[in-house]
């Protein structure tokens, strides 16, 4: 009965998410979650917030959040945006920022896969930026040279897990002080150098984190954008003509106690890089090829067996992996990073397989 739809639809290529199997037992390295569960004290700032008051709407500001995420990462409430999800937080910046006529949007050619379907949802003109092949799929932000009317790329970047540099961005900006430059970084606490410190030096620069990751909420659904004032006030436009109230009143004081408890963070963050270290050397003893990652996942193929195909052996084994049908990543495998002993029945599994 699509003869209701509006035309627009049926063009859609909708983002495909990363499975949530039911299976039982699973050891589930798909789709980046962190191993470890939020601060102790996420979980006493909702059981406090689960009463009476939630008869009322929450805050539409967010200032309890906002205010703790200004004074973590160093900046004024007003530099700060919380919506629903860094994917929501995304696609208010798409609209506000990046949809310029007669001038593209410009990205990676291999990245998050949302960035096309939101150009598709809101008639957004884009080019794809190749990553290099020196080193193996890096994103050279000095190949950003073509009239564009706004960049964003991740940071590190997804799936590939390779960082670029504040400097590096720092050029970038410099080079372009005339469209925004939306530093996406979902997964930068593991490893990479945020932007944010940029913020007061350039007036087109805007910085999108997540609390899905590095703070364990991916079930609460949180995301921020920091930038200057007037960049931010687009943002709250678009958030007021679509929904007022993006953050229910668990999700702002969770988010809100994530972000003040660094002596965890710090604690479940460190765990997270050195089991990634240790599984990096683990497979490329297997013969793997591993990308040098800033993230919570690697990103690896094994020059003799196919990726999907092994993939599927995993999946046979209740070890879930990504796998990404996709032009130039095909013979890669994204793989999650677990706990040790998640890491450690992956390895042992990959070496029965491979043997």
């Amino acid at each position: 009965m699509n003869r209701f739809w509006n035309p627009l639809v049926a063009q859609l290529s909708p983002y495909v998410p990363g499975e949530q199997p039911s299976m039982v037992d699973l050891v589930k390295l798909n789709t980046n979650e962190n191993p470890y569960g939020p601060s102790p004290r996420v979980l006493n700032a909702i059981h406090s917030a689960t009463h009476n008051g939630l008869r009322l709407y929450p805050d539409p500001t967010a200032l309890h959040l906002r205010c703790a995420a200004a004074t973590h990462f160093g900046l004024a409430p007003e530099q700060v945006f919380a919506g629903n999800g860094s994917d929501e937080v995304l696609a208010f910046v798409f609209l506000g920022l990046l949809k310029h006529e007669g001038r593209p949007l410009l990205f990676p050619d291999i990245s998050y896969s949302f960035y096309p379907v939101y150009c598709g949802l809101f008639g957004i003109d884009y080019r794809t930026v190749p990553l290099a092949d020196s080193p193996v799929l890096s994103l050279q932000l000095t190949d950003y040279t073509e009239p564009h009317g706004g960049i964003i790329f991740p940071n590190p970047n997804a799936p590939t897990g390779r960082a670029v540099s504040r400097a590096d961005i720092q050029q970038l900006l410099e080079r372009t002080p005339d469209a925004v430059v939306v530093v996406d970084e979902a997964y930068i606490d593991f490893g990479g150098e945020s932007a944010v410190p940029l913020i007061d030096r350039f007036p087109n620069l805007l910085v999108v984190q997540t609390l899905s990751k590095s703070r364990s909420l991916a079930g609460l659904r949180v995301g921020l954008a920091m930038g200057q004032p007037h960049l931010i006030e687009c943002l709250v436009r678009i958030k007021d003509s679509f929904n007022s109230y993006p953050l229910d009143q668990l999700a702002i004081v969770g988010a809100a106690a994530a972000l003040q408890d660094t002596a965890y963070f710090e604690t479940t963050r460190q765990a997270v890089i050195q089991s990634r270290e240790k599984l990096t050397l683990e497979l490329t003893r297997l013969g793997f090829d591993v990308l040098p990652s800033a993230a919570n996942f690697i990103f690896a193929r094994h020059p003799d067996r196919d990726a999907a195909t092994l993939a599927k052996r995993l999946r046979d084994e209740k070890i879930i992996v990504r796998h990404f049908a996709t032009p130039r990543i095909d013979q890669f495998l994204r793989i999650t990073i677990g706990t040790d002993e998640q890491c450690a029945i992956l390895v042992n599994t990959l070496e029965r397989l491979l043997a």
